[in-house]
Order: C-alpha cells, then sequence, then structure tokens
C-alpha cells in the first residue's frame, strides 16, 4: 500500500475508533500483522512489529477480554481505560502520520484523541445502561461484539482504509445518536419517581 495524505487519514480514523473500542486488540493485530509481513504499516508504526510491544497486548487484551465481560466490573475496567485508550489513540495516529508535516501530525493526534473519545464513550454509555440488568449474556455479547469489531476494522485498515475509515464514520455517527437515545431515556426514568411522587 502507497501511504499518501488520505490513505493515513483514513487508517488514522480507523485505527482510532478501533482503539476507543479495544486498544490492545489494535495495537496487536497491527503488530501481528506487521510482523508476518501480511502488511506494511507507515513508518511511524514500525515499533509496533517488536515483540516486546506484541506479547504485551496480547496478555493485556487476554486479561480485557476477560474483564470486559463481568457485569459491573467492565464499568471500573472501562472508566480506567479513559486513561489508555484516549491517549495510545492520539500516539498511534501522531506516529503514523510521521511523514507529514509536524503541524499535520499534531492535528493527526488530536483528531485520533477525539475519534477514540466518541467510540470508548459511547461504549462506557451503552454499558453503563446494560450492566444493571440482571442477566450477564448481555454484557457478554457486547463485549465479544466490540472485541471482533475493533479487530474487524484493525485489520480492514490495512487493506481497504478507506472502506473502514468508512464503516467507522457509520459506527461513530450511530454512537452519538445511541448515546443520546440512552441520555433521554434516562432522563425519563429520573422523571417518572418524582412525577409519581407529586400525585
Amino acid at each position: 500500500m502507497t501511504f499518501t495524505p488520505t490513505t493515513i487519514a483514513a487508517l488514522i480514523i480507523a485505527a482510532s475508533f478501533a482503539a476507543g473500542l479495544n486498544v490492545y486488540a489494535t495495537v496487536l493485530t497491527l503488530g501481528l500483522l506487521a510482523h508476518l509481513h501480511w502488511i506494511a504499516l507507515p513508518a511511524g508504526l514500525d515499533v509496533l512489529n517488536n515483540w516486546w510491544v506484541i506479547s504485551v497486548s496480547g496478555a493485556m487484551f487476554a486479561v480485557e477480554f476477560f474483564a470486559d465481560k463481568v457485569p459491573g466490573f467492565d464499568m471500573i475496567w472501562n472508566a480506567l481505560h479513559t486513561f489508555v485508550r484516549i491517549p495510545v489513540a492520539a500516539l498511534l495516529a501522531y506516529r503514523a502520520s510521521d511523514q507529514l508535516s509536524p503541524e499535520m501530525q499534531l492535528l493527526a493526534a488530536v483528531a485520533g484523541a477525539g475519534i477514540a473519545i466518541v467510540s470508548h464513550g459511547s461504549k462506557t454509555a451503552v454499558r453503563a445502561a446494560v450492566t444493571p440488568t440482571p442477566e450477564p449474556v448481555s454484557n457478554i455479547v457486547l463485549s465479544t461484539g466490540e472485541d471482533v469489531i475493533a479487530v474487524g476494522v484493525t485489520w480492514l485498515a490495512t487493506r481497504h482504509p478507506f472502506v473502514a475509515a468508512s464503516i467507522a464514520v457509520v459506527f461513530l455517527v450511530l454512537a452519538v445518536f445511541a448515546v443520546r437515545w440512552l441520555a433521554r431515556f434516562v432522563r425519563r426514568m429520573w422523571s417518572r419517581p418524582k412525577a409519581a411522587g407529586a400525585v
């Protein structure tokens, strides 16, 4: 793949979205694909094919795979990972745009962080709505779906970056609408007891 500014932008959009869902799966997928020479990454991301990076991200992905599926604990896990997913997405975007001007690199890092915020924030909001349900199945299904999407979008970004970026944008738009709907639903739920108490 030839890395032009547009293909780098598409890769950043897709990878930042995926990192907001599961940063370890994103880094692991990019690292393994590059190490096995199945893909080429922008020069700034060469560090990802180091076995130390692959091993650590693989181990953390294994931990997250189980931790993210435990109702209640998943909320703590996701809250703590606000301080991991967003900075790493910004760093990946900054390094991916290494061949661009310093101003464009900074813009890429800000964009990467912003996309990861939306992705991570919507994931956390949906989990906050689902976690109180008594059955654990919904948490497991959601978490597994997020893992599959993170790996799938990351892989697609290395083969067809514009397709992956388009999918990421669609998911981001849907996420914004989902969070807005959840916020309205929660407001209605909180207003009902007050209304009932006033009668």
